[in-house]
């Protein structure tokens, strides 16, 4: 968990201090909301587990180089999501109450498609997702995406309303065969998908 936290922290920083003196604009946005989706399983059965929305946190981090209209804004964000519910390891037993916790931490671009005091926006992400759950943690690649709104109520103060969907590559596998034609590759994997709603506030500098 700790060093899951330290690469988050090191990941805001690294997008925060890219070379100061070309950035233009700095946003850091604090937010809460819900998540939802096929996040969660059942660690010790491999059997998914149904899931209920749940409350999640987290910041964003926006860093704009250039102009506005021109340049490029690059996002960081960190959220995390923690919940607990019934699993059983086998037809007879009682149900256990388990808590678990999901955290992305990803880097990215976001494009605003308006300028001034309303701004739609779109983002695209990579990163790392972290399953955690009594005695087992697991850490994934990760893509992300995302579109909402900014309202700005100064040119530093503003409000952030997000829809953001996590896909977390679970089981990554490939096989192949080569003969005298060639080779024939196949690739597998088990996506884990995520929804994110949120709001936050949006401190700008």
């Amino acid at each position: 968990m700790n060093l899951f936290l330290a690469a988050a922290f090191v990941t805001a920083i690294l997008v925060a201090a890219s070379p100061v003196a070309v950035a233009q604009g700095v946003e850091v946005t604090p937010f809460a909301g819900f998540r939802a989706g096929s996040g969660f399983f059942a660690l010790p059965t491999g059997r998914p587990v149904d899931q209920d929305i749940a409350p999640s946190i987290g910041v964003l981090l926006n860093v704009l180089f250039g102009s506005r209209t021109e340049g490029v804004m690059v996002e960081g964000v960190f959220s995390r999501q923690q919940i607990q519910f019934d699993i059983r390891t086998s037809p007879l037993d009682p149900p256990a109450i388990v808590r678990a916790q999901v955290d992305h931490v990803q880097v990215g671009g976001i494009h605003e498609l308006e300028d001034g005091r309303v701004r739609p926006f779109l983002s695209g992400l990579l990163g790392l997702s972290r399953y955690a759950a009594p005695g087992d943690s697991e850490v994934r690649f990760s893509v992300g995406g995302g579109a909402g709104v900014k309202l700005f109520a100064t040119s530093h103060l503003g409000l952030r309303l997000d829809g953001r969907v996590y896909v977390t590559f679970v089981d990554l596998g490939a096989s192949g065969v080569c003969g005298g034609n060639g080779c024939l590759i196949h690739f597998s994997a088990s996506p884990v998908w995520q929804g994110d709603f949120t709001a936050g506030l949006i401190v700008a500098f």
